[in-house]
């Protein structure tokens, strides 16, 4: 069988915020055994697991990603949508647009320091669109 819901997460400024808990709050009747997808439906944001403990992991990523892609790059030709945007897009194509996660037990089954990230690589990104799809 296949449970599938669309969320819409509010509006992030750029930068990796842990969304664990609003994605367990959107899971309805989560089965015994399965897998969840977690697909954003956006070029210019990814989705990832790391760690979600430490804050200053969040403060490395965003600063690790701007240094290795930056804005204002000379070579860049897509820059009609702002100085933010093409190196959104690799950060995202880098990063990715999916994940799964196993369900063991009636839960998502995380590593104890896992957390769920989205990953918000433009200034202001907009609301984002997640689809999750369960397995079982």
């Amino acid at each position: 069988m296949i449970y599938f819901k669309e969320i819409i997460l509010p509006r992030f400024n750029r930068g990796f915020y842990l969304i664990t808990d609003i994605i367990k709050q959107n899971l309805n009747d989560i089965p015994e055994n399965g897998l969840l997808n977690i697909f954003i439906k956006h070029t210019s944001a990814g989705i990832t697991i790391n760690e979600n403990a430490d804050y200053s992991v969040r403060n490395d990523f965003e600063t690790f990603f701007n240094d290795l892609i930056p804005e204002n790059y000379k070579k860049f030709t897509h820059t009609s949508e702002g100085a933010d945007d093409m190196p959104a897009h690799i950060k995202s194509s880098i990063i990715g647009s999916s994940i799964t996660i196993p369900i063991k037990n009636y839960k998502l089954d995380l590593g104890t320091w896992q957390g769920i990230y989205l990953c918000e690589f433009r200034n202001s990104g907009g609301k984002r669109k997640i689809a999750l799809t369960i397995y079982y």
